[in-house]
């Protein structure tokens, strides 16, 4: 019977959300490395060097893979004989955990978790609650899985009730698109098929804890449907051309990944759920000896990748650039910025509509004529950084303040990741603006080109508020251009009929 001590059990969930959040898997930055040396887009081919990279970069200073560290879930299975000399409750310890890792003064983590969600929406400030599932199993053991989830991929979550004679395949196939490239490809689809709706989600979030082996799959061939279905599907979906950051090539995701549950003769209940380019999740057991803590990998493990903006990148300083200058950007282009921006999320830019509709006018320092945003949360600094890892956030989040953005405050351009919506889109090309994008994943990298850094508005939204950010070099791509052309349509549709002809 073994005897699991509080202070073991809080130390072991603090020192796994540490680890993950500068450890990829191993075997996540070899299925990269592996897609990299493939791909044949030079944009995608680009974005995963940028990827690996920030992962080996991450991997030596001990700071955070993205930006958004995500909302922690657990899932434990706690055997039946297991004793507690604990003060607290199971869920009590795990949120400590959290609290814990993400308060750690040599490498804090983004508090992103808000209270009261359809009110007042207030952050906690240390990203508790985590999301718990617990089991209670045979044995006297603590088994524990540990995932950070990034808001972008997990908002492009996906659940449906199927007809039982309905494709599996097919809806997933159809469903991908959908999704854009908010969830950051290349990475991996969890899917959940059988049980009740909430059991399908749950089943395809617990599929993500598996490690990266489709590969092997591949070599040895199924053995049963699931296995079948994963290859299937992976295959399929690789070949509608999405490609790394959506911008079009022959990898988008990694591996599938399925669990199955008995379910109702009428029903088919289908969720999926993607994992993005931070992938991070780990795994220990507690048997009573003491806390179970991570064990690094070897550097050598990482591929020594370097990453060099090409030939044709265009520096920009966009203290001075004009609608002029914007107008003869194009849809792929590389841009090397230099110079000041402001930054805003979902709630900048909702106080900014409410102020601008109020008549009070915006605050002091927030003068977006002829400037650009960036929609970005950074992690705060840590020593001598100027902000901590600054990745871009999923930009159609922003799509409905667009328009209002552009004609009201004088904007030129915007900086996110992904896709934009028609809505954004159809306001980019009335208003003559721009749309770049930076590289989902790589927030560490990008911080290095962000030279100062200081709050000019909304401090008390945390990480919401606007900076103001000096950068220099800044690698972007140009996504949208003024005359409404997107990157994220002509580049998937373009690989799409470039592995369609390799296969006829």
């Amino acid at each position: 019977m073994a005897l699991i001590r509080q202070d073991d059990f809080i130390d072991s969930i603090a020192d796994a959300l540490q680890f993950i959040s500068y450890y990829h898997p191993v075997d996540f930055i070899q299925a990269v490395h592996d897609a990299y040396q493939k791909e044949e887009s030079t944009a995608a081919k680009d974005a995963m060097a940028q990827i690996l990279l920030n992962s080996r970069m991450c991997a030596e200073g001990h700071r955070p893979i993205c930006q958004d560290t995500g909302i922690v879930t657990v899932f434990l299975k706690i055997g039946m004989d297991v004793r507690w000399d604990a003060t607290l409750s199971v869920s009590e310890m795990v949120n400590e955990g959290v609290r814990k890792a993400y308060t750690h003064p040599d490498n804090v983590l983004r508090a992103s978790i808000l209270n009261d969600p359809a009110g007042a929406r207030k952050n906690t400030g240390d990203n508790t609650p985590a999301v718990i599932h617990m089991e209670v199993v045979k044995g006297d053991t603590v088994d524990v899985a540990v995932a950070a989830k990034g808001g972008g991929s997990e908002n492009k979550s996906k659940l449906v009730m199927l007809n039982p004679s309905d494709s599996i395949v097919d809806w997933v196939v159809k469903t991908v698109p959908a999704m854009g490239a908010g969830w950051c490809p290349p990475g991996m689809l969890g899917i959940g098929i059988g049980g009740t709706a909430e059991k399908a989600a749950v089943l395809a979030k617990e599929s993500l804890m598996a490690p990266i082996d489709i590969h092997e799959l591949r070599e040895r061939g199924p053995q049963n449907k699931v296995e079948e279905l994963r290859l299937e599907i992976m295959d399929r979906v690789n070949e509608l051309g999405i490609g790394a950051q959506g911008l079009g090539g022959l990898t988008t995701v990694l591996d599938i990944k399925i669990k199955d549950y008995p379910t109702h003769a009428a029903s088919l209940p289908i969720a999926m759920i993607p994992n993005c380019a931070a992938t991070r999740h780990a795994h220990f057991v507690l048997d009573g000896n003491g806390p179970a803590l991570q064990t690094p990998p070897s550097l050598d493990d990482w591929p020594k990748i370097t990453w060099e903006a090409g030939p044709n990148a265009r520096k920009v300083d966009i203290n001075t650039v004009t609608r002029e200058d914007v107008a003869q950007w194009k849809p792929g282009d590389t841009l090397l910025i230099s110079g000041k921006m402001l930054t805003g999320r979902d709630a900048a830019h909702k106080k900014i509509q409410e102020l601008l509709d109020s008549g009070q006018g915006l605050p002091e320092g927030v003068d977006l004529t002829n400037r650009f945003i960036y929609y970005v949360g950074p992690v705060d600094p840590v020593r001598e950084e100027a902000v901590g890892p600054a990745g871009p956030t999923t930009s159609t989040r922003m799509d409905k303040f667009t328009d209002m953005m552009l004609e009201k405050t004088g904007l030129l351009g915007m900086i996110g990741k992904a896709e934009r919506g028609q809505l954004a889109i159809d306001a980019i090309k009335a208003h003559k603006a721009v749309y770049l994008i930076a590289v989902g994943g790589a927030a560490y990298l990008v911080s290095k080109a962000i030279k100062s850094s200081r709050v000019v508005a909304f401090p008390e939204m945390g990480m919401e508020a606007i900076h103001e950010f000096e950068v220099q070099d800044m690698p972007v791509t140009v996504a949208v251009d003024s005359t409404g052309d997107s990157v994220h349509r002509s580049g998937p549709e373009k690989w799409q009929q470039i592995i369609l002809q390799k296969q006829a």
